[in-house]
């Protein structure tokens, strides 16, 4: 059972403190509250785990500071949505909201190399209007030879030039907790210029530690990506790990299964669970086209796969598109076949554009035709 409180309810108001007491005297009942920052409001969820089915939902309703009561009845207890379609793990982080409504764009390196390919990345950023990017500084590699990500190293004037072009959010990923401290620590020495979206990649997906130690730090939201041979549902579990340890704000990234059907892509593009993650869930989702194609190939249209990929998956509904960019793609590091050019940066955004528009006219249409909001 969730009890949602009342927006904005202080935690140091008498009638917080009513109910807390009040719960704490049921028996056989645990308590875990969980709070999200919004935009505009904070949102109190207190979940009550163990036996709660004598517990009436109408008598719950009439406790202090209660706007509502939720019956869990299914799994993702804190993720999931319940069939309640009011509920909503909207956040704000730097300035930038996410929710299950919005579309962020973040262009970037898949594996930071060089400080001079790293402004040039976010100078054209800036350029462009945007605030977001992604930037690898620790990549596992399926390789040992292969190259493993520049780490802490790199951190200093990532963050710095991060700030000196406006760039407000950097998804990078992380593979250790130590990963985490690093970060924090290289946050504390620029002074905190950007923020960063913790990335959990498909190969850790199941790493239930690693998931815990994300989870237990609230700082920094997180994108947790499917894992790449593993069932959706399992995935979720996953993100109901990090939440469970007092993280709710977590992206769900779909990046591609990994089997020779999705052939000649690099994997099989899974983006028409777009809009089932969003109904079993209230996560915002992302979209890795540059992971799901991992080519430059083009179709007889002219469009590139990967444009073509990123456009089902925004008309689909994603929330937010984690893209390869390279100012020199012959240079990079890591999965340079698979980058875009900066001079294509423009005409992907605009494409982009157009997908969203579309998908927000497919919305307006449904909902003048269904009594459903």
């Amino acid at each position: 059972m969730i009890l949602i409180l009342e927006p904005n309810t202080d935690p140091d108001s008498d009638a917080y403190r009513q109910l807390m007491n009040f719960l704490e005297q049921l028996p056989n009942i645990q308590t875990r509250t969980h709070r999200v920052v919004g935009a505009e409001q904070t949102l109190t969820e207190i979940y009550l785990i163990g036996n709660t089915s004598a517990l009436a939902v109408d008598e719950m309703s009439t406790l202090p500071t209660v706007e509502r009561v939720v019956r869990i009845s299914e799994e993702y207890r804190i993720i999931g949505r319940h069939h309640d379609n009011e509920r909503s793990l909207e956040f704000t982080y730097k300035g930038v909201t996410f929710s299950q409504h919005e579309l962020h764009v973040f262009a970037g390196l898949c594996a930071v190399d060089t400080p001079k390919h790293v402004e040039m990345m976010m100078q054209a950023l800036q350029e462009h209007g945007q605030v977001c990017t992604r930037m690898g500084a620790y990549k596992p590699r399926t390789s040992p030879y292969a190259f493993q990500g520049h780490g802490k190293s790199c951190l200093p004037y990532v963050f710095e030039l991060a700030g000196k072009y406006g760039i407000r959010v950097i998804a990078m990923e992380v593979t250790h907790e130590n990963h985490v401290r690093e970060i924090h620590e290289a946050l504390d020495q620029t002074g905190h210029p950007t923020g960063v979206m913790l990335q959990i990649g498909t190969r850790n997906t199941q790493n239930f530690e690693l998931l815990k130690a994300v989870g237990r730090q609230s700082e920094m939201p997180v994108l947790l990506k499917r894992g790449f041979g593993i069932t959706l549902e399992e995935s979720l579990n996953a993100a109901e790990y990090l939440a469970s340890e007092g993280n709710s704000r977590i992206v769900f990234g779909l990046r591609g299964m990994k089997t020779n059907m999705g052939d000649p892509h690099r994997n099989f593009v899974d983006f028409a669970h777009v809009p089932v993650v969003k109904r079993l869930s209230r996560l915002p989702v992302c979209i890795d086209p540059s992971h799901s194609v991992g080519s430059r190939d083009r179709a007889p249209d002219r469009l590139l796969d990967a444009m073509h990929v990123t456009a089902q998956g925004v008309i689909a509904g994603a929330n937010m598109v984690l893209v390869d960019f390279h100012p020199v793609p012959e240079k990079a590091l890591v999965d340079g076949p698979q980058a875009l050019r900066l001079d294509e940066l423009a005409l992907f955004l605009q494409d982009v554009q157009i997908a969203r528009e579309a998908y927000l006219n497919r919305v307006a249409l449904m909902r003048e035709h269904t009594a459903e909001p």
